[in-house]
């Protein structure tokens, strides 16, 4: 397993926080916080919510942490039969579900609403991390937003 990564069992609200403090983005801090739960290697996690970031691809549309619960529910419950109507309902509800959440909560899905910033970066480069960085953006706790959301919705327990 993966150093830092709590034990089975244990909430992942606060490994998930050591992921984005350490430089991953916000779909990356999310979903390789729980990836390894539905079968995916942490190396792999990452490197397929990478591209999530900034509001996929740093155009601030919709929240990474947000993308990484709908990538969460797939991995979990996801359909793989392009017949089955009814497994397409059910993983649509789920991420409609997860996402409402999280709305209710923050106010919005969309980044850079989420920010307080006008429209898309103008370039893709990714902001430098500082202690200014952590101190301004509400990503940490949008991420444990999310994180909170998972645990209890995918995991089915209260996260501690």
């Amino acid at each position: 397993m993966e150093t830092g990564v709590p034990e089975p069992g244990k909430s992942r609200v606060g490994y998930a926080d050591s992921l984005f403090r350490s430089g991953y983005n916000c779909a990356q801090s999310v979903f390789a916080a729980y990836a390894d739960l539905f079968g995916m290697d942490h190396r792999m996690a990452l490197k397929m919510s990478g591209a999530m970031g900034g509001g996929v691809g740093r155009m601030r549309e919709i929240c990474g942490a947000v993308s990484a619960m709908a990538m969460l529910a797939g991995l979990k419950e996801g359909n793989d039969d392009p017949e089955n109507e009814e497994a397409k309902a059910h993983i649509y509800a789920l991420v409609r579900d997860m996402s409402g959440r999280f709305k209710e909560k923050e106010g919005s899905l969309i980044c850079r609403e989420l920010l307080g910033i006008e429209g898309m970066e103008e370039s893709a480069k990714p902001t430098v991390r500082t202690p200014e960085f952590y101190a301004t953006r509400p990503c940490a706790r949008l991420i444990a937003e999310a994180a909170e959301i998972i645990e209890e919705v995918l995991l089915e327990r209260e996260h501690e």
